[in-house]
């Protein structure tokens, strides 16, 4: 026989944590119950997606809600959120390294919402938590509603005394990062700039290794090389996505300095914050530059190091070669990646658009020192030995 549900207090009180006070704790569990669409749009980095409801789930709880009314919506959501409970509950609890007791979930489930919409927003009081014991487990929803409130509320009820609600919900934490991203101050900044394939990336990298927290590597960030091409093998982070985790690699902070990849406004199809784009745009300049040879090693190894990344590859092709010339090259740049001449089809693409377009947009930009980058390691210690030399030079 299964246990009855455990009883349903009147008045329930659910503790609430502010974005500030979560990001904060850095032994946090952070579990997002919004749809995996909504999931995958943007989230806490680090978060875990136990969605309430799925993406047409969400779809038809919302027509409900417009087109009849929200008790329909209610009415609705209370009987997909019984059958899918149990699943819930053990996705929380793998989360939280927590056992939940046995417990008659849905026998909960419907004590809880026996009342109706009101009732339960009624008895679902909030209440900021007095304390954030060790791994606290912080739910959050689209705006702290009902979604994230009563999932709190059944999983206390359970024992789960670690679960939090996030006060405002992604709402509040998008809110958080547009005010990080505003409000932020750049450190002196050393801009890695160079033609296409000397290995900016490469030696951002072991600038990182050398001194942990010191860059600042946005291409890593928009999962994008900033380039026509520069998608292939990689996954493209949303806006909302880039922001997010460039707004917690800014907070994180920088140690007085900060060394950065030269970008241009947009990295694929995000854009740099003001405050950001200010530092790429006037940091002190620092040329890397590399024989043709090693270029070509670079952009082979980077784009051609997968098998799978050549369909893509080849997709993209004729792109370029229509912006080259359609007379001139079209399927010449295709042709070569079939008959697997890829250096020299990384040669050409060099000559003849990289280069050239790379020129155009430095105009007469003045360096303020020129590194050989054939070796990434010897080029990472150079740059460290002169950003130690030359800290006092700023954002203009």
């Amino acid at each position: 026989m299964s246990p009855g549900p455990p009883s349903v207090p009147a008045g329930t009180l659910v503790p609430t944590v502010s974005v500030e006070r979560a990001l904060a704790a850095p032994d946090r569990v952070v579990v997002d119950l919004r749809s995996p669409a909504e999931f995958a749009a943007d989230h806490v980095p680090g978060a875990v997606n136990v969605p309430l409801f799925d993406d047409v789930e969400r779809a038809v709880i919302g027509t409900l809600y417009r087109q009849s009314s929200p008790a329909a919506a209610f009415a609705a959501g209370w009987e997909r959120t019984r059958e899918k409970i149990g699943s819930l509950a053990r996705e929380v609890a793998a989360a939280a390294g927590w056992e939940p007791p046995a417990a008659d979930l849905p026998g909960l489930v419907d004590r809880m919402c026996a009342g109706g919409i009101e009732a339960l927003d009624g008895e679902l009081a909030v209440a900021p938590a007095e304390r954030l014991g060790p791994r606290p487990v912080i739910l959050l929803c689209w705006r702290g509603g009902l979604r994230s409130r009563s999932v709190v509320a059944l999983l206390r009820r359970l024992g789960l005394a670690r679960a939090v609600c996030l006060a405002g919900g992604y709402r509040a934490y998008r809110r958080h990062v547009c005010t990080t991203l505003d409000t932020w101050q750049a450190p002196a900044a050393f801009v890695l700039r160079g033609l296409t394939g000397v290995g900016k990336t490469l030696v951002l990298r072991e600038v990182e290794r050398r001194v942990p927290g010191a860059t600042l590597d946005l291409e890593a960030i928009a999962g994008h090389r900033s380039s026509i091409l520069g998608m292939v093998g990689l996954k493209p982070a949303t806006q909302k996505g880039f922001d997010s985790s460039l707004a917690a690699r800014l907070e994180a902070g920088f140690p007085g300095w900060m060394v950065v990849e030269g970008e241009s406004r947009k990295v694929g199809d995000v854009i740099l914050p003001p405050a950001v784009w200010g530092a790429v745009s006037g940091g002190a300049a620092i040329e890397l530059v590399a024989p043709p040879s090693r270029r070509v090693d670079v952009l082979v190894e980077d784009y051609l190091a997968r098998a799978e990344n050549r369909a893509e590859l080849a997709a993209r092709l004729p792109f370029l070669e229509e912006r080259l010339g359609r007379r001139k090259w079209a399927g010449v740049l295709g042709g070569l990646l079939a008959a697997g001449r890829e250096r020299e089809l990384v040669a050409l693409l060099l000559e003849h658009y990289y280069d050239p377009l790379y020129r155009h947009s430095e105009g007469v930009r003045a360096y303020a020192t020129t590194i050989d980058a054939t070796d990434p390691a010897a080029a990472a210690a150079r740059v460290v030995a002169w950003v130690d030399a030359h800290q006092a030079i700023r954002r203009p």
